[in-house]
């Protein structure tokens, strides 16, 4: 079952395309060494996205585990929206972004580790319905590499958004988030992409149905307090500005495939210097 073949044909991971195992590039899209070793075949029984929806699931529901288990005091349950919600202080710890923590700690890399923690119960398990249906939809029509760059470009400039809105609380709802967490943002960034889909492909369902989402949860954030709306917003400017340059009609190749691994680099080194750099000021 898990035997590596040596010959014959696989599917190359970008293109779709029969490839010989021992082919050094695709002739199609031109991919470097398609047959990944003879793994291609194993790879593929985990989907378009390579099991980057299953990380991110399992990522964001370890990290909401381990906030909450980090300090069991600070564990909010006083109402619906705060059920089971981590306290600041490890929010603060792994990650969370906003203007307190981009320019009143230095912490300007929690636009990468913020994506991944989680607020609550409610939080976190609307999230990860959301993602688990965009993310193999956006893998589809773009591949994983571009899948993973297009989701970390849109948490980057989603919290980077609401971090400098956060600057001006004096706009009252208007302003961007003090502290600031979620998977929302990256997840508007997919939405993005998927309207990016449908103007390039011609698909313009797809694209009417995403615009429907849109407004929906832009309405709702608007009339439920503590939604982030910058993030959203600014995630999907990220998204849809990145699916522009990563053109869903063009085949992906090993290019982004090295950008999607330093994506997901980054993000966990963002999280490993947010614990060591944030417990000086947390003890």
């Amino acid at each position: 079952m898990f035997k590596r073949p040596t010959s014959g044909s696989v599917v190359c991971p970008s293109c779709g395309s029969l490839v010989g195992v021992r082919e050094e590039r695709c002739y199609r899209c031109g991919r470097y060494n398609p047959g990944l070793w003879g793994f291609a075949p194993l790879l593929n029984k985990l989907g378009r996205d390579l099991g980057f929806t299953e990380l991110v699931l399992f990522v964001c529901g370890a990290l909401y585990l381990i906030t909450l288990l980090s300090d069991p005091g600070s564990i909010g349950g006083g109402g619906f929206l705060s059920l089971l919600a981590p306290g600041q202080r490890p929010l603060f710890l792994f990650g969370a972004s906003g203007a307190l923590p981009v320019f009143g700690f230095g912490r300007w890399w929690t636009v990468l580790s913020a994506a991944w923690l989680h607020g609550g119960l409610l939080h976190i398990v609307m999230n990860m319905m959301w993602l688990r249906q965009l993310m193999p939809v956006v893998a589809e029509f773009y591949g994983v590499g571009r899948l993973v760059i297009i989701y970390t470009v849109a948490a980057i400039t989603g919290f980077a958004a609401t971090s400098v809105m956060g600057l001006f609380p004096f706009l009252g709802p208007l302003a961007g988030a003090q502290l600031t967490i979620g998977a929302s943002a990256p997840m508007f960034g997919l939405f993005g992409a998927l309207i990016v889909y449908s103007r390039r492909a011609g698909a313009q369902a797809i694209g009417q149905q995403v615009w429907r989402w849109v407004i929906i949860f832009v309405v709702i954030g608007l009339l439920v307090p503590f939604i982030d709306n910058w993030a959203h917003l600014g995630g999907f400017a990220g998204g849809y500005l990145a699916s522009r340059i990563l053109d869903p009609l063009e085949d992906e190749n090993a290019t982004h495939f090295i950008g999607a691994f330093v994506c997901l680099g980054l993000s966990a080194l963002a999280i490993l210097v947010s614990v060591l750099q944030g417990l000086q000021f947390v003890r």
